[in-house]
């Protein structure tokens, strides 16, 4: 590519992305203003939370883009960049997670088998849960990629290797990915908020349970469940990420070893017993649009760094109108976080990707806490001016603003796939959540 073509592109990319981030921050704004919405349900309640209101409006502005006037409109390229910017955006998230770890891994230590057995409560509730269903509901081998995990991208590109994404497996974790990308965060953060309230789980056990997901359906649940205990919503906090953290590292080897050949199993026993002969026909792989997985663009170093600033700006401003913290006095803490994910992005690259960026920047922010660490009691001091709820708006904004891009191939799959992606995403949540609270008397 020339420089001349790379110029412009760099141009264009520079006038879009400050539109991008100017609606983002009108929308975590209003969303902050929204506030919490409480909704009895039953025995239960749902919260309905600023983040939850900024995705939603995010979503909004894309679907109707056509309708709207020219400064409020969400193009296709626009909607591609929001995903591109959600997945640096999020490292801030992780890191105010990371920040909370640091300073509990003594106590971390004590729920070690908590911890070290979400992988197998992910893989019960994910496909004893979703498997039935979706053989009751007529759906042949797509019901393999759709409940073998959460399908995130180690899923994709798991099934992708084994089956080939034109299979039928490959149309199922398509699926499974498509539902979470458009809807995950909304229905996990209902979902958890909702078991939340009704009082049987420890909420350090639904913490764990929430840390199985990705970053923006982690950062949703633990905001639900914060919501219902906010009481002790730091821990819940630490808990979740400790478990994403482990799901991170070692849960693609557990998805490639045991998720995957457990399903393909479950499948072959008891598709002959429940499996409905009448089914949904297969779609030529050609319908199905697997661009939503390969084209967002990607950013180079100066745009990363700009994204972690504005988004940052947008934490100070949903910090203060959320939790009434000066902007002047939570600027400190923010600086902090943006450090550590700078820090861990620098190790990520300098390693030639070695570990997830994820990995790197939790390693840096638990560091930065942890109590032999210098300063570390001062550093959590500052950060702790800094909600972790604050954080979670702006993150679930970008998300809502990248979604309108996946629908087309969201309708091709069916609807009776996408009830299969969202028990699957549910069974994980509580699959997880039952594990822990096996252990909860020791948290």
């Amino acid at each position: 590519m020339s420089s001349i073509t790379q110029s412009a592109q760099a141009h264009s990319l520079s006038g879009r992305g400050l539109r991008l981030f100017l609606l983002a921050l009108a929308i975590t704004i209003v969303a902050d203003l929204i506030g919490a919405v409480r909704i009895p349900l039953g025995i239960g309640q749902v919260v309905l939370l600023p983040m939850v209101w900024a995705l939603l409006i995010g979503a909004a502005l894309g679907v109707w883009h056509t309708r709207l006037p020219r400064p409020t409109q969400v193009d296709l390229p626009l909607q591609y960049l929001a995903a591109a910017v959600l997945q640096p955006a999020l490292l801030l998230f992780i890191a105010k997670l990371g920040l909370l770890v640091g300073g509990s891994l003594p106590r971390l230590a004590d729920a070690g088998w908590a911890l070290a057995l979400q992988e197998v409560g992910n893989v019960i509730g994910c496909v004893l849960l979703a498997m039935p269903v979706a053989l009751l509901l007529g759906i042949k081998r797509e019901a393999i990629g759709a409940t073998f995990s959460i399908g995130r991208e180690p899923g994709l590109a798991i099934i992708g290797e084994r089956f080939g994404m034109n299979s039928a497996e490959g149309r199922g974790v398509l699926a499974e990915y498509i539902t979470g990308t458009l809807i995950g965060a909304i229905f996990i953060s209902l979902f958890a908020g909702f078991v939340a309230s009704l009082g049987i789980f420890h909420p350090i056990a639904l913490g764990m349970g929430a840390g199985v997901g990705s970053g923006s359906m982690t950062a949703a649940a633990v905001g639900a469940i914060a919501a219902q205990h906010p009481e002790v919503a730091d821990e819940v906090a630490t808990f979740a990420a400790a478990a994403n953290l482990i799901a991170t590292t070692i849960g693609t080897y557990f998805t490639l070893f045991i998720s995957l050949p457990l399903a393909v199993w479950t499948y072959n026993k008891l598709e002959p017993l429940i499996g409905r002969r009448a089914h949904q026909p297969h779609r030529p792989a050609a319908e199905v649009d697997e661009s939503v997985v390969h084209e967002v663009p990607a950013l180079g170093y100066g745009q990363r760094l700009l994204a972690w600033l504005m988004v940052g700006l947008m934490v100070l401003v949903g910090n203060w109108i959320g939790f009434s913290v000066p902007m002047l006095e939570a600027l400190p803490g923010v600086a902090l976080i943006l450090i550590a994910v700078v820090i861990g992005d620098a190790l990520y690259h300098g390693t030639r990707r070695l570990l997830p960026a994820v990995c790197w920047v939790s390693l840096v922010a638990m560091a930065m806490t942890f109590p032999a660490t210098p300063f570390s009691a001062e550093i959590s001091a500052l950060t702790a001016k800094v909600n972790f709820l604050a954080m979670v708006t702006p993150m679930l904004t970008f998300a809502g603003l990248s979604l309108a891009k996946d629908i087309p191939a969201f309708r091709q799959l069916g609807w009776r796939i996408v009830v299969v992606s969202l028990l699957a995403n549910a069974g994980v949540f509580l699959g997880a959540t039952l594990i822990a609270q096996f252990f909860a008397h020791s948290l």
